[in-house]
């Protein structure tokens, strides 16, 4: 076999499954958003952005976005850099903080509705203490601001661990020497992580975030379990205009959309975080 084709050999699956699931769809979708009753047309996005939804939805997404995404960076990097200074209990402390990793959406967000709920365990504490003396409904239209708060919080516990595991493994790749060398010329532990660990963690800051940011426009189950129409976003606008009012063409225009929103933001994390040439980590 010829050397040179290997590599191509190699990747040929991946790319047949990447056209077959991915490309193709997506053209699919192009197709719907971008046609008019067989014409092609702009008439599903004017819909789509000119509905009274679209900008309280649009608001919501956003609002979840930035304030979760950098809650959670915060939390990643103060628990890699615990994790990476333990000697001993390393790899339990880990597995028991990447536990929500293996919990779908929708299993998060009731495991947040039994502690939110009107029979749920936070009504059952402030009973047994005596600050209520019926149950509290806090997922109500007149309690918007806490169904605000129990999305933040199950998506915070939710998805935390995804950056986590990224800047774990970065924070692994640093040379020990560095560090070694900094605290021999008196380096405090805060500037040697605003020194040697930020500056060298860009590659994975740019994958944790990238990923992170994406699955932030995407959030919906979440969403859907704790303020159902309350709170509205962008995909629960998408799964409503599909199977609720059997709109595919708006559907379409609306999850390219969050497709546009998306790449722009990765695109700002990728020249914000944007790594040096020649740089080895």
């Amino acid at each position: 076999m010829n050397a040179r084709l290997l590599p191509y050999l190699l990747i040929l699956p991946v790319t047949l499954f990447l056209c077959v699931f991915f490309l193709y769809p997506f053209i699919l979708v192009a197709q719907q958003a971008f046609s008019n009753g067989g014409e092609a047309s702009l008439q599903n996005f004017r819909d789509v952005i000119g509905y009274w939804k679209f900008p309280i939805s649009l608001r919501n997404t956003f609002l979840l976005a930035i304030i979760v995404v950098p809650i959670q960076l915060a939390l990643s990097l103060l628990m890699a850099t615990m994790v990476s200074k333990m000697k001993k209990g390393r790899d339990l402390v880990l597995y028991v903080w990447t536990i929500p990793l293996g919990i779908s959406d929708l299993a998060a967000g009731i495991i947040w509705l039994a502690i939110f709920e009107q029979s749920g365990f936070l009504n059952s504490m402030l009973a047994g203490v005596g600050a209520v003396d019926a149950p509290v409904n806090f997922l109500s239209y007149q309690n918007t601001f806490i169904v605000f708060l129990a999305i933040m919080l199950a998506e915070i516990w939710r998805a935390t661990a995804i950056m986590l595991v990224i800047i774990v493994a970065g924070i692994g790749l640093i040379p020990k020497e560095y560090y070694e060398a900094a605290e021999v010329f008196g380096a405090s532990p805060w500037k040697r992580f605003v020194k040697i660990t930020l500056p060298l963690l860009r590659p994975s800051l740019q994958t944790a975030l990238i990923l992170r940011v994406v699955l932030a426009f995407e959030v919906f189950a979440v969403v859907a379990a704790l303020g159902g129409t309350l709170f509205p976003v962008l995909m629960g606008e998408i799964y409503s205009y599909q199977f609720d009012l059997q709109n595919g063409g708006n559907a379409a225009a609306l999850a390219l959309i969050v497709l546009g929103i998306s790449l722009a933001f990765t695109l700002i994390i990728l020249r914000a975080l944007r790594v040096p040439k020649g740089a080895t980590i």
